[in-house]
């Protein structure tokens, strides 16, 4: 098996171990299928294949990979290079022709490019935000493909793309802040002391947190 093979079925087992389905050289998408047509990366017009494409929610997530690391991404400067030999030869650049080739031609508006290189021993995978403005963002490397399953690609957009807290970072930092309120009120108006304080503030907001679920009652 030569090693294109390998890590093809490396990318293909991380996504199937995420839980998310593909295309493997094309889409079952009409659209995007028909947009493939003129997608080659060596600008001729003719077919484009990238290696995955897949639909989770209302992202479009396009793989490229490559057999070797140095052949991740080639820059150009600040920027992910887009002539054709970077297109052709290198991972992330690849992948982000084909996200920006779907872009102009398709109603899809948000594509997850990810360049995958190297093998299951070691490899970068490295995710780039398109939008319908053609414009990109650069993510940090992943280590898997759990963060674009089904229930994890909202959060990681919001987290990732538009640098704001998830529900669950906004409740973490809500008790904290209960927390550190209580603590203080603990010290001015109770006479408890320091080492019981832990305590009663931990069993206040978790009897708060379970009536808020209405699991928790009070019998007289």
């Amino acid at each position: 098996m030569s090693k294109e093979a390998e890590t093809d079925l490396f990318v293909y087992d991380l996504l199937k171990k995420a839980g998310i389905s593909v295309n493997a050289q094309g889409s079952k998408i009409k659209e995007v299928d028909e947009a493939l047509k003129t997608a080659s990366k060596k600008g001729t017009g003719n077919v484009g294949r990238p290696e995955y494409i897949g639909k989770i929610k209302d992202f479009l997530i396009v793989i490229e990979d490559k057999a070797s690391i140095d052949k991740h991404i080639k820059n150009d400067g600040q920027v992910i290079a887009q002539d054709k030999d970077a297109v052709v030869n290198y991972a992330v650049n690849g992948a982000l022709f084909y996200a920006k080739h779907l872009i102009a031609n398709t109603s899809i508006k948000e594509i997850f490019a990810i360049g995958v290189s190297g093998d299951a021993k070691h490899h970068r995978i490295t995710p780039v935000f398109v939008n319908t403005t053609a414009d990109y963002k650069q993510l940090p490397d992943i280590e898997s493909f759990i963060s674009f399953s089904e229930d994890n690609i909202k959060d990681y957009y919001t987290h990732e793309v538009l640098q704001e807290e998830t529900d669950e970072e906004k409740t973490t930092e809500e008790i904290l802040k209960d927390a550190a309120e209580l603590h203080e009120d603990l010290r001015n108006y109770g006479n408890l002391k320091d080492v019981d304080k832990p305590l009663v503030v931990s069993g206040i907001l978790l009897a708060l947190d379970e009536a808020d679920k209405g699991s928790f009652s009070i019998s007289q």
